[in-house]
């Protein structure tokens, strides 16, 4: 049996994240949601996702496969009402299924609403959460990282921390995995778990209130102050002050400078001083850029602060507003607060736009991502130059 993990209607919630890939491969809590799924239910999980996506991100499907909603968050209640599942058998409804089972391949290209026109939809028995957008990634971290860190840890040894470290709380709940390096530190459980994922690095001065993920290959650099929840994704490099926020892998943010309640793609840069600002000063409801209305929409939150995608940069001493979208591959710099939307490949800050031509976009891109020895594929550049041409008239 195959896992099918499927992009609904909701998928324009989850952009500029899901530019570059399906909400199932989005990072949330500690590991990646498909990553989640595939340890629950042990079975090979793959995506149906936009066509311009799938080649990189393939689906793999037989006739008895069990499609899952990628918005739907991993919990061990439903685990067993899903294998339960018959062919032909499904939880939600045709207009908003959570998961089904199908009895044979669907053809190559078909339509959600194909898919599940034979499919007899009943209520689902457990209870399960479903992320709605994108600020649930920091918004519902604290459980994510919780749950990551029970399903990781069971039955599993943790090494030991240094004596130069101290532990505020429960230290089981200090998770060390292999050649960790860790000096000088502190660690504070009281609000939940730390784990620190193999080859990650602690330096010294620092300040961790859980719960915290470190993944693997990442770094916190010397006297930061890390308050949960937040998830600091492989190989990233992380400084400063950084509150309830998630970086998805390969981004930095090595200097002094506040970020919080924000999301960080991949292969994103903040600059020295970097702030971004979580609150208003009247204390009202944030609003967002919304990709569906293409307009600014109230985001139900107090405290939002910066929505990332893949690739972009900023320079030093960037000022973000509170509530501040930019897109894949946007280059913002220069004085004042950049626009609170910043359209994808996009070049500049307050003082004005402009396209960035994208084969220098490809030129940055290939140059950041050899520093760690990854090359930029044809798959890569064919992604990102779809973004491009059907992001334009953001740019416009």
């Amino acid at each position: 049996m195959h896992t099918i993990l499927f992009d609904d209607f909701k998928r324009l919630e989850f952009l500029p994240l899901a530019f570059t890939r399906p909400i199932g491969a989005l990072r949330f809590g500690i590991s990646k949601l498909s990553e989640k799924w595939l340890s629950l239910l042990n079975t090979p999980v793959s995506f149906n996702t936009e066509p311009y996506l799938q080649e990189k991100f393939p689906l793999f499907c037989e006739a008895n496969s069990l499609w899952i909603n990628a918005r739907a968050i991993p919990n061990l209640q439903i685990r067993e009402s899903l294998l339960l599942l018959q062919p032909g058998e499904g939880f939600g409804s045709k207009n908003a299924p959570i998961a089904f089972r199908t009895s044979n391949i669907p053809e190559q290209g078909a339509l959600l609403n194909d898919i599940v026109e034979n499919i007899s939809f009943k209520d689902v028995p457990a209870p399960i959460k479903m992320l709605a957008n994108i600020t649930d990634l920091f918004s519902l971290n604290h459980e994510a990282i919780t749950y990551d860190f029970e399903r990781l840890t069971a039955n599993r040894p943790s090494a030991k921390l240094s004596q130069t470290c101290t532990v505020i709380g429960d230290p089981t709940l200090v998770f060390v995995g292999q050649n960790v390096v860790a000096e000088g530190s502190f660690f504070n459980t009281t609000g939940g778990p730390i784990y620190l994922s193999d080859n990650s690095e602690v330096m010294e001065g620092s300040i961790l209130r859980g719960p915290i993920a470190l993944c693997e290959h990442a770094t916190i650099k010397a006297g930061s102050k890390i308050y949960g929840a937040t998830t600091i994704g492989p190989h990233c490099k992380v400084g400063g002050e950084v509150s309830n926020s998630l970086l998805m892998g390969y981004s930095n943010k090595g200097h002094d400078g506040f970020l919080g309640n924000s999301v960080l793609g991949e292969w994103c840069n903040l600059g020295a001083d970097t702030n971004t600002s979580n609150l208003k000063n009247n204390y009202s409801e944030v609003k967002i850029w919304n990709y569906a209305s293409r307009r600014m929409a109230n985001s139900g939150l107090t405290f939002c602060g910066l929505i990332m995608g893949d690739h972009s940069k900023c320079g030093i001493n960037t000022m973000f507003n509170t509530g501040t979208t930019a897109g894949v591959a946007a280059n913002i710099f220069g004085g004042g607060f950049p626009p609170k939307f910043i359209p994808s490949f996009t070049w500049g800050g307050a003082d004005g736009t402009e396209t960035y031509d994208f084969d220098k976009a490809m030129m940055t891109a290939e140059r950041v991502m050899a520093r760690r020895h990854i090359d930029l594929t044809e798959q890569d550049i064919a992604v990102l130059r779809h973004i491009f041409e059907s992001t334009e008239t953001f740019r416009s």
